[in-house]
């Protein structure tokens, strides 16, 4: 039960990601996974790499999939903002070095 409430907790923080620019690896659905799979583990991890058995899953239980969620959102945006700028960057040389341009002749 405790794996559906990281679930369901990485679930809800993806959904704010309509307030942040589109940056993440993957776009939009690279952000669902990130967040969904940050709650999963890092819930499973502040556990002992166990999840808590159905009568021992609270309000908190769902409450600890947030830290891992906004981790794996953040570790998404970063690689997925760090990724743009690196392209940002190499397209201005590839049209100084004539690349895109049609033969002439």
């Amino acid at each position: 039960m405790a794996y559906l409430a990281w679930t369901m907790m990485g679930i809800a923080i993806w959904h704010f990601t309509i307030f942040v620019d589109d940056k993440f690896w993957g776009g939009i659905i690279g952000a669902f996974v990130a967040a969904t799979l940050g709650a999963l583990l890092f819930g499973w991890l502040i556990h002992g790499l166990d999840a808590p058995s159905r009568a021992d899953t609270t309000i908190v239980t769902a409450l600890e999939g947030i830290p891992g969620a906004l981790l794996g959102l953040l570790a998404a945006y970063a690689y997925g903002a760090r990724k743009e700028a690196q392209q940002r960057r190499q397209r201005p040389a590839a049209r100084a070095a004539g690349a895109g341009r049609l033969p002439t002749g």
